[in-house]
């Protein structure tokens, strides 16, 4: 039984490490240029070390969905195979039953639920924390990168800057506008060129422009053209661009998502509302996806084995539809998080319970075969 043991479970591993990683690099480039595009993919003063930092904090993310899904993967096409190779044919003759060669399968299960489990609730988090805070030292350290050619800076929430070209530090043909409450512009300076300079020490950036123009409009109609006042022009200036709304916005606005287990439980405690909704549904999506892994195992083993096929594009595509299925009412239930009336925090178990009583079913109904 030991070598039973050993073949099923080397087999399911071995598939399940490939689909995780084929998953995963998908995943995360797909993920890196979400996050990163107007920061870093088309900026070339970034260093590719921060590239690869970022490629490093987006994998755990990923892996919460390309674990469970390159699991279920290798168990469609493992015991597919075996199926269609009649040497599940051979086991049963030999007095082994379907549940006993399963055995590996489930033990395996748990510990991927468990790993996932302990990535959902501390691994990725702090991971985002980690991409918040790169982001923060790239707007300190090297200002510049966040400037494109031809690009509307809004990084800064009280500001937005059109930079027409780029020359390495330096930036031409710029549009500085100054916001107020209602993102509605007030103020305006014209330069032809200008040099960014940081300042941490009084968290700010030191715009410094060249053959600039300034302009101004009414603080109380500033949709009124006619009320533009113009103001001096000058060779060279320094303009500053507060930082400290920017770390505002991403150091004190953290999403949920950005939260540990125990930070999560402690901020849950001070809620109300609305906002006490949505971070229960935060921390039921938790442990709810953590289960995909169990939830796979036992409807994937009676689909692999009945449909009886060994063709990796059969597995592919059975895992697709089932990975799509389940995924598709967690992010459903993510997406009605502000919703009380259609009750994320159970439609949010809905896939697990659907899945595993389905999949339970299905196990008995062929054991007893």
């Amino acid at each position: 039984m030991k070598i039973i043991d050993r073949y099923i479970g080397a087999s399911v591993i071995a598939t399940a490490f490939f689909g995780v990683v084929v998953l995963s690099l998908v995943l995360v480039l797909g993920n890196l240029f979400k996050q990163l595009l107007d920061v870093l993919i088309n900026n070339p003063d970034v260093p590719i070390a921060t590239v690869l930092a970022f490629m490093a904090l987006v994998l755990p993310f990923s892996l919460t969905f390309t674990i469970p899904w390159g699991f279920l993967t290798a168990l469609l096409l493992v015991f597919g195979r075996i199926s269609a190779d009649n040497e599940l044919v051979a086991l049963k003759s030999n007095g082994v039953s379907i549940p006993r060669i399963c055995i590996p399968v489930f033990m395996l299960a748990v510990l991927l639920s468990g790993v996932c489990f302990w990535i959902n609730i501390e691994v990725a988090p702090r991971a985002e924390q980690q991409m918040t805070k790169t982001i923060v030292d790239i707007a300190t350290n090297n200002p510049a990168a966040l400037f494109r050619a031809d690009q509307v800076v809004d990084q800064f929430p009280d500001r937005r800057v059109y930079v027409g070209a780029k020359e390495g530090d330096r930036l031409k043909n710029l549009i500085v506008f100054e916001l107020n409450q209602n993102n509605e512009p007030i103020k305006m300076v014209y330069a032809r060129e200008g040099v960014l300079t940081p300042d941490p020490a009084n968290t700010r950036l030191l715009l410094r422009l060249f053959n600039a123009r300034f302009e101004e409009r009414d603080k109380h109609d500033p949709r009124e053209l006619t009320k533009i006042r113009q103001g001096i022009e000058v060779n060279e200036g320094v303009f500053p661009i507060s930082l400290e709304e920017f770390y505002k916005e991403y150091l004190s606005g953290r999403r949920l998502s950005s939260y540990t287990l125990p930070e999560l439980i402690n901020y849950l405690q001070r809620l109300t509302g609305e906002e006490e909704l949505r971070a229960t549904v935060e921390l039921h999506k938790r442990f709810a996806a953590s289960l995909a892994c169990l939830a796979f195992a036992l409807i994937a083993v009676p689909l692999g084995i009945t449909a009886h096929r060994k063709e990796t594009s059969v597995g592919f595509a059975l895992s697709l539809v089932i990975a799509f299925t389940y995924f598709f009412f967690i992010i459903m239930a993510d997406t009605f998080r502000d919703n009380a009336a259609a009750h994320p925090t159970i439609l949010i178990w809905v896939p697990n319970v659907l899945f595993m009583t389905l999949g339970s079913f299905l196990f008995w109904r062929l054991s007893k075969k």
